[in-house]
């Protein structure tokens, strides 16, 4: 059975800790690079227990302007293609994710990784709908307002000015495409764990406009994106 939760949500450090097995362990959920199990473990090295589940009640979208992409140049502000991946709530959807391990001591590390998220606790099932008995945490959409209300304690003037020259003045938004690089690894990611995964991720993963598949998006644009190479500082990470 799975531990009682305080909240779904994951504000404070605090609220991962029920979620920490006897032994020291937290689960997380992987839905996008993360499909890698070699490109997670250059962000956690020490993971354990890789595997395929099932999340259901989710969808993916390209809805959150990645900083990282304009620190390695490969965001393309004239084609607006500079958003990374998020999950959103979304009845009736469902998303195939990896699920691993990670130690408790890295709990810090990873939520000022990735504090622009949503931090939830979420049930992942197996792949034939068993649920697991621990829940995982999950990264999901947030919004400009609430992560400058409770995540961002230096502002967000000072927040911004990591994009520069860029202009950009929003994190979460609609009106962006898939950064190509990132789009390209996340789609080789889930095509390497075989074809439940790969046609979930085209089926089930969807523009910032909430209406457009990514099938539907490469039958548009092509699937020429597959096909380009990652620059030099990012293929240590973007590998599958």
């Amino acid at each position: 059975m799975a531990i009682p939760l305080p909240s779904l949500d994951l504000t404070h450090h605090s609220d991962f800790e029920p979620l920490v097995s006897p032994d020291g362990y937290i689960s997380i959920c992987g839905y996008g690079s993360l499909l890698s199990e070699t490109s997670a473990r250059t962000t956690f090295p020490d993971l354990v227990n890789f595997r395929i589940a099932r999340l259901t009640g989710f969808r993916r979208l390209f809805n959150s302007v990645g900083r990282i992409f304009f620190t390695h140049r490969v965001a393309n502000i004239k084609t607006q293609e500079i958003a990374g991946l998020s999950v959103e709530p979304c009845d009736g959807e469902f998303v195939v994710v990896a699920v691993f391990e990670i130690k408790n001591t890295e709990i810090p590390a990873f939520i000022e990784r990735e504090r622009e998220y949503r931090f939830l606790a979420v049930v992942p099932e197996t792949l034939d709908g068993k649920p697991f008995i621990n829940p995982a945490v999950l990264c999901a959409s947030y919004t400009d307002e609430e992560f400058f209300k409770f995540r961002c304690s230096e502002g967000r003037e000072k927040y911004f000015e990591q994009y520069g020259e860029y202009k950009i003045h929003k994190i979460w938004r609609d009106d962006v495409f898939p950064c190509r690089v990132y789009l390209r690894h996340c789609a080789l990611a889930a095509k390497s764990l075989g074809d439940e995964v790969h046609n979930n991720f085209l089926d089930h993963t969807f523009l910032a406009d909430r209406k457009t598949t990514i099938r539907q998006y490469f039958e548009k644009v092509g699937t020429s994106i597959l096909e380009e190479e990652p620059p030099e500082s990012l293929k240590p990470v973007m590998v599958v």
